[in-house]
């Protein structure tokens, strides 16, 4: 049994009923439970999609996080996890970072276990305004010969002749 509850989602928002059935594409930036019949695909990159258990889904998924709690006949991508309970039933290829399959889940398949790509960081601050210093060119040092390379390289602590 799985260690962390699991709780019904709140029924306006974003769920499919059992008497629904979807041929086609669904694209949500919002989480969703399916507890109906989709035929086709469901991409939801940022959020949850939730088979749950009344859900039979023949569709390829991609979402961050996936939980199966019904039945999929497709591929499932998510670049979080996947989460199969107790009931479920899976039969296609899975791709994540992480992965939990419950005592009792039926899962036919391959699983192909990828690390979580970081996150790309925010780019540096332009200093293109006015306010910024100025870049100040110096002519280079001139150095005698017999020099030492220190001192040709300008280095801290380098003594000049």
């Amino acid at each position: 049994m799985s260690s962390t509850p699991y709780r019904t989602p709140d029924i306006d928002k974003n769920f499919i009923g059992k008497a629904v059935r979807i041929v086609g594409q669904i694209f949500t930036k919002e989480d969703l439970y399916v507890d109906g019949d989709i035929e086709g695909t469901i991409e939801s990159q940022d959020t949850r999609i939730t088979i749950g258990s009344n859900g039979r889904v023949q569709a390829g998924i991609k979402a961050r996080e996936v939980v199966i709690l019904g039945q999929i006949q497709g591929d499932v991508e998510a670049t979080d996890k996947v989460d199969l309970r107790k009931d479920a039933k899976l039969v296609g290829n899975i791709t994540t970072a992480r992965i939990s399959i419950e005592d009792g889940a039926v899962f036919k398949g391959s699983i192909d276990i990828r690390k979580p790509e970081p996150k790309p960081a925010p780019p540096a601050p332009s200093v293109s305004s006015p306010a910024a210093a100025p870049v100040i060119s110096a002519p280079a040092p001139s150095v005698t010969p017999g020099a030492s390379a220190a001192v040709a390289a300008g280095q801290p602590g380098a003594i000049r002749r």
